[in-house]
């Protein structure tokens, strides 16, 4: 996203709304210390607002509803959502605030932010790769962005574990964040 890759910046300036139905933010943890198990978050909004004559001042806002996730089980999801992880009656909602921009590479960028879970806020940042722009079928300009963060749930309050007979624990402390992002230019 930088001139030396003779990219124009100034065409993606404006706001842009982040396209659920094209979109997915996903989260990898290790299980029994043998496996990975990966869920997704299906019911979240967001916005991007991008500035080429000030890219520093991009700004980013994502809430995701904790009641979607999804990890295709059902009694997996229902412990996700109760007090042992995201309290979601108490906390519907996980959200992301960009704090800042900074390109890394010709088509690379740090975005950080924000990120608050169980009413705990961190702050982050995320290493995303610009993955295109088109026009779709529709007449939109939509923006594309691949990106993962590896987080310490404990840093958000979410402790509840199980020792297993053979050491360790049921589950991983770290967890993986991973975003494929579609965002579509407002009119």
């Amino acid at each position: 996203m930088t001139a030396t890759t003779g990219l124009d910046l100034t065409a993606y300036t404006g706001t842009y709304t982040i396209d659920p139905a094209h979109t997915q933010i996903g989260f990898v943890a290790r299980h029994a210390m043998v496996t990975k198990v990966r869920g997704t978050f299906d019911d979240f909004d967001g916005t991007v607002a991008f500035d080429a004559a000030n890219p520093a001042a991009t700004a980013v806002r994502v809430t995701i509803q904790a009641a979607g996730i999804n990890t295709r089980n059902n009694q997996r999801d229902e412990h996700l959502r109760s007090n042992d992880f995201l309290a979601m009656e108490e906390h519907p909602q996980i959200t992301f605030v960009s704090t800042g921009f900074r390109m890394t590479g010709d088509e690379s960028f740090d975005l950080t932010g924000d990120l608050t879970i169980r009413g705990v806020t961190n702050t982050i940042t995320i290493p995303f790769t610009f993955e295109g722009a088109s026009a779709d079928p529709f007449g939109n300009t939509r923006l594309g962005f691949e990106g993962s963060v590896a987080i310490n749930r404990k840093d958000y309050g979410v402790s509840w574990n199980a020792a297993l007979e053979t050491g360790g624990f049921l589950i991983s402390d770290k967890i993986v964040l991973e975003f494929e992002v579609s965002a579509i230019k407002n009119a």
